[in-house]
C-alpha cells in the first residue's frame, strides 16, 4: 500500500499560487496578514469550513468594532475573495449586505516648492538623494529604494520604474538637477565593483526565478542596487543577498526631517509624489502626462490633483478679494 504524502499547509498552499500569479512580496505579507485575521476572528477554523455568512460577519465586525479604513476592510474583503477563488478554488460568491465603512474623500497633504525643498535640505545622505526622487519624479518610496543601476537612463533622461504599482511597469523624469549626483554615486558604485570591494561581492537579490535563468546576474553591475542596505540579509532558500536599503529608514528620516523644518504639516514621504503632481499641474502640464508620469490606471486619480490646486473654482473670487 502506498503512503500518500501529506496535504500541504495552508501557508504553503496560500504561496505557492501567490508566487505563481507573480504578486508582489508586499501584497503577499499584507493578504497573508489578513487571512490570518479572518481565521482567528473564527477561532481557527478552516476557510473550507466557513463561507459567505462568516465572511461577511467578519468584515462588518472591522467596520463596527474595529472601526478600520474603507480601505483596510476593502484590503481584507480583498486577501479573503483571493484565497476562496485562488488557493481553495471555491468562490464565495455573494457574501450578502456587508456593513462597509464610508470612504470619505480626502484631499491629499501637498507641499509648496519651497517646503518640499526645505525638508530634503534637512535630510542626511542618501535619504536627499532619495527624497528629490520622490519629489522630482513623482516615485513611491518603495519605488525609490528599488532602483538599479539599469534604471536610470542619462541620454533620454528617464527613469524606468519596474514591477510598480500593479506589477506594472512605467518610464518617468529624471530631474536634470539630480543628473550629476546621481552619475556621481554611479561612478562610485561601479569604481568599488570594479576593484571587488567586498560590500560588493555580496549577490544582489533579484525577481522571480532570475537568478536561476541568469546566473551572474546578482554579480553584475548594471543589476546592482542604486541605494544598496549596509546589511545583508538571507533569502528564503538560505542564499545570502544584499537587498536595497530599507524602506523604513527613508519613512523614519523624512517623518524626523518634517519635524525639524516646522513646516505645520503631517507630511511623509508620499506626500512628495502628491506635490510632484501638484506642481506639474500648476506648471501648466496636460493631465494626460501627468496621469502617465505618476502611473494611475484612471484619470480620476489624478484629477484629486486640479481639488488641490482650486482650479474647479470657475474663476470664483472670495469676497475678501
Amino acid at each position: 500500500m502506498e503512503a500518500t504524502s501529506p496535504k500541504p499547509r495552508l501557508r504553503d498552499q496560500f504561496r505557492a499560487v501567490i508566487r505563481v500569479n507573480h504578486y508582489s512580496i508586499r501584497t503577499e505579507k499584507s493578504y497573508w496578514y489578513w487571512i490570518r485575521y479572518f481565521i482567528r476572528f473564527h477561532q481557527l477554523r478552516h476557510p473550507l469550513e466557513l463561507g459567505p455568512a462568516e465572511v461577511n460577519a467578519f468584515l462588518s465586525w472591522l467596520a463596527t468594532e474595529r472601526q478600520v479604513a474603507a480601505a483596510t476592510q476593502n484590503l481584507a474583503l480583498n486577501a479573503i475573495v483571493f484565497l476562496y477563488a485562488r488557493v481553495l478554488e471555491q468562490p464565495l460568491g455573494d457574501i450578502g449586505e456587508t456593513v462597509r465603512v464610508k470612504r470619505p474623500a480626502r484631499l491629499p497633504t501637498v507641499l509648496t516648492h519651497a517646503e518640499a525643498t526645505k525638508i530634503i535640505a534637512g535630510l542626511q545622505k542618501p535619504y536627499d538623494l532619495l527624497a528629490a526622487l520622490m519629489y522630482g519624479s513623482g516615485l513611491r518610496v518603495v519605488e525609490s529604494a528599488r532602483l538599479r543601476i539599469k534604471d536610470i537612463d542619462f541620454d533620454k533622461q528617464v527613469i524606468v520604474v519596474r514591477d510598480g504599482k500593479g506589477a506594472k511597469d512605467r518610464t518617468t523624469l529624471l530631474p536634470a538637477p539630480l543628473m550629476d549626483r546621481l552619475r556621481e554615486r554611479r561612478r562610485a558604485i561601479r569604481d568599488a565593483w570594479k576593484a571587488k570591494d567586498p560590500f560588493f561581492q555580496v549577490p544582489v537579490s533579484l525577481p522571480f526565478a532570475l537568478r536561476r535563468k541568469y546566473p551572474c546576474s546578482p554579480y553584475s553591475f548594471e543589476w546592482q542596487w542604486l541605494f544598496p542596505s549596509s546589511t545583508i540579509s538571507v533569502d528564503e532558500d538560505g542564499t545570502i543577498v544584499r537587498h536595497h536599503i530599507h524602506v523604513s529608514s527613508i519613512q523614519k528620516a523624512v517623518k524626523q526631517a518634517v519635524r525639524q523644518s516646522e513646516i505645520g504639516k503631517p507630511a511623509g514621504c508620499h506626500t512628495f509624489r502628491h506635490t510632484f503632481a501638484t506642481e506639474l499641474l500648476r506648471r501648466g502640464s496636460d493631465i494626460r502626462t501627468v496621469q502617465t508620469l505618476m502611473g494611475h490606471s484612471d484619470v480620476k486619480t489624478t484629477q484629486i490633483y486640479t481639488h488641490v490646486l482650486g482650479q474647479g473654482f470657475a474663476g470664483v473670487q472670495s469676497p475678501l478679494g
